[in-house]
C-alpha cells in the first residue's frame, strides 16, 4: 500500500473515502466543521440521531454528502482526550484501517492531522501513524490453498499542513522501511521449521547480498565453526541433522574506517530443549526462537532501504535444539571460543551457548557497540509480560540510547540489573561456569552469562522472549518486534 503526503484542504480533494475525526460527545474539529459546512450541516444531522458519539474507535461510514469531492466520508471517534497517548493512537489507525479494508475505494484521505499525541510532535505522530497502517496490511498466508481477497485499497494520503509537510515526508519514508523490515522478520518467524533451517537463512543472507553491492555476506558451516574454537555453539546442534550456520553480514554505508556497530542475533530454529526436553503443549511456538535473527534480518532489510550511512555488521547464530543419540547432556562440558569452559545443566539454556561464542567472534570487528536480540528466557516473561522487551548491558550510555530508542519507536524496553550477586549464581564447581543459575531471576543470570562474553566493547542485550510473537488463538504469530527499537537506535547514530 502506497503512503503519500499532502497540504491541501481535505474538502477539495477527490477520493473515495474521506476520513475526518469526531471527538467524544460528538465534537467535531476544525476539519469536521468544514465538512459540515459544506455539505450543508449533514454531520451535525447523523450526530445528533446518535448513530457515533465519538468514543475511541467507533466509525460511522456516510455516503455522497453534498458539495463535497470525496465519494464517502468516514467518521472515527477519537474519545474525550485532547492528547492522545501511543496506544490510543496506534488504536485509531488501526479502526480507520479495519473500516477501509472493507470498502470498495481504491484510495483514502486522513484529515487527521489537528488531532495531539503526548510528546510526539509532527514527525513523530506521523511516523507511528504510517507504521500503524503498513504493519496491519500484513498477510500470512503462504501455505493457505484459499489465499486472502486482494484488497481494493492501494493508496493512502495523510494530510498535514505546508510548515510540517517534509517532517511528515520523513516520517513515511522511515515508516515504510520499519514496516518493511518488519514484515521480513515476521515471515521468517511465520515459516514452518522444516523449511525454516540454518541452511534455509544462509541462502536467504546470500540473496539479499546479490541484491545488494555493499553487503558483504560469509557463511561459516561447521567444519569453520570448530576451527575457530565454538564449541558452545556446536555443542547445541550436534543432536540436529541440520548443520549450524554463522551467518555474517557486512553493511559499508560510511567510511571504512568508521567503526561498526554490530547486531547479534540468535537463531534457533526450532528448540525442543535438547534433553532437557520441553512440555509438548505449545511446542510448536518454538519456531519462533530464531527471532532474534529474524529481527536482525529486519532492521538490516531497513538499513538498505534508507540506505543509512553507518557501518553495521550482523551476525546470525543458527542451529537447530533437537535430542538424539548425538546430543549434548546435562553434565557436559565444552570450550568456548573465548577459552573459557562451561558446564552444560541444562540443554534448554541454549541461546546463551551460541550467543557466547558469537559475542566473542563479534571482537573482531572492533565495535562501536554490540547489541545482542534473543528470545532467550520464559523468566523475562514472567517479569514483563508480553508488552515490554528486557535490556541489560555494560554500559550506561548504550542502555540509555536504546531505552530512548524504544520510548521514540513505542517499541519499548525495560532495563533489569546485572549486580554481582547474581554473577555468583552461575558458579560451577567443574567448569569456569555453568550455562544456568537457577530459578531465582533467570533472566538477568542468563544476562550475567552473556556479559561475560563481552567484556572488550560496549555491549547490552535485548531479551525478546515475550514481545517476538503473540502466543496461541487465530492471532499468533510473529510480531516484527524489536525492528522499530533497532532502527531507531541506528536512525539516531547517524543522525536522519
Amino acid at each position: 500500500m502506497e503512503l503519500v503526503v499532502k497540504s491541501v484542504s481535505a474538502e477539495s480533494l477527490k477520493t473515495a473515502t474521506l476520513v475526518v475525526a469526531v471527538g467524544e460527545g460528538r465534537v467535531l474539529g476544525s476539519v469536521g466543521k468544514k465538512v459540515d459546512e459544506l455539505s450543508g450541516g449533514a454531520l451535525t444531522t447523523v450526530l445528533k440521531r446518535g448513530d457515533l458519539t465519538g468514543k475511541p474507535g467507533q466509525t460511522l461510514l456516510l455516503h455522497s454528502l453534498p458539495g463535497l469531492k470525496a465519494e464517502r466520508v468516514l467518521l472515527v471517534g477519537t474519545g474525550a482526550d485532547e492528547l492522545l497517548g501511543d496506544r490510543a493512537w496506534r488504536k485509531l489507525g488501526a479502526a480507520v484501517l479495519g473500516a477501509l479494508k472493507n470498502l470498495g475505494g481504491t484510495d483514502a484521505v486522513l484529515a487527521l492531522d489537528e488531532l495531539g499525541v503526548k510528546g510526539r510532535d509532527a514527525y513523530g505522530k506521523a511516523r507511528l501513524l504510517a507504521e500503524t497502517l503498513q504493519d496491519g496490511e500484513y498477510v500470512f498466508d503462504r501455505f493457505k490453498s484459499k489465499k486472502a481477497e486482494p484488497r481494493a485499497l492501494k493508496k493512502i494520503t495523510l494530510l498535514t499542513d505546508k510548515a510540517s509537510q517534509a517532517d511528515v515526508e520523513r516520517a513515511v519514508a522511515h515508516a515504510s522501511a520499519i514496516a518493511t523490515g518488519m514484515s521480513f522478520t515476521r515471515d521468517l518467524g511465520n515459516l514452518p521449521p522444516n523449511l525454516c533451517h540454518p541452511t534455509f537463512l544462509a541462502e536467504q543472507a546470500k540473496e539479499l547480498g546479490k541484491e545488494h553491492k555493499n553487503l558483504k555476506v560469509e557463511i561459516h558451516d561447521e567444519k569453520k565453526l570448530k576451527e575457530l574454537g565454538m564449541g558452545a555453539f556446536l555443542a547445541v546442534a550436534q543432536g540436529s541433522e541440520q548443520p549450524p550456520r554463522l551467518i555474517v553480514l557486512n553493511y559499508q554505508g560510511a567510511k571504512k574506517s568508521e567503526k561498526p556497530f554490530v547486531l547479534v542475533g540468535k537463531g534457533i530454529t526450532f528448540d525442543t530443549g535438547g534433553i532437557s526436553i520441553k512440555p509438548a503443549a505449545g511446542m510448536d511456538e518454538m519456531k519462533y526462537d530464531m527471532c532474534g535473527a529474524a529481527s536482525v534480518f529486519g532492521t538490516l532489510r531497513a538499513v538498505l532501504e534508507l540506505k543509512l550511512p553507518v557501518n553495521l555488521v550482523c551476525l546470525l547464530a543458527c542451529a537447530e535444539n533437537m535430542p538424539s543419540g548425538s546430543a549434548t547432556r546435562p553434565g557436559d562440558i565444552v570450550s568456548t571460543m573465548s577459552g573459557q569452559t562451561v558446564e552444560i545443566l541444562n540443554t534448554d539454556a541454549e541461546g546463551r551457548l551460541v550467543l557466547c561464542d558469537t559475542l566473542t567472534y563479534a571482537e573482531r570487528f572492533k565495535p562501536q557497540a554490540v547489541i545482542d536480540i534473543a528470545t532467550l528466557t520464559g523468566a523475562c516473561m514472567v517479569a514483563l509480560g508480553a508488552h515490554t522487551s528486557g535490556l541489560m548491558g555494560n554500559n550506561d550510555e548504550l542502555v540509555e540510547q536504546l531505552l530512548e530508542a524504544g520510548k521514540a519507536a513505542d517499541d519499548r524496553a525495560w532495563q533489569l540489573p546485572l549486580f554481582d550477586e547474581y554473577q555468583e549464581q552461575l558458579d560451577s564447581p567443574f567448569a569456569d561456569i555453568a550455562n544456568i543459575g537457577g530459578p531465582k531471576g533467570g533472566a538477568i543470570t542468563a544476562g550475567c552469562f552473556l556479559s561475560r562474553f563481552a567484556k572488550s566493547y560496549h555491549w547490552a542485550h535485548l531479551d525478546i522472549a515475550g514481545t517476538a510473537w503473540v502466543s496461541g488463538g487465530k492471532d499468533k504469530g510473529a510480531s516484527g518486534r524489536p525492528v522499530p527499537l533497532l532502527t531507531q537506535y541506528l536512525l539516531d547514530r547517524a543522525g536522519v
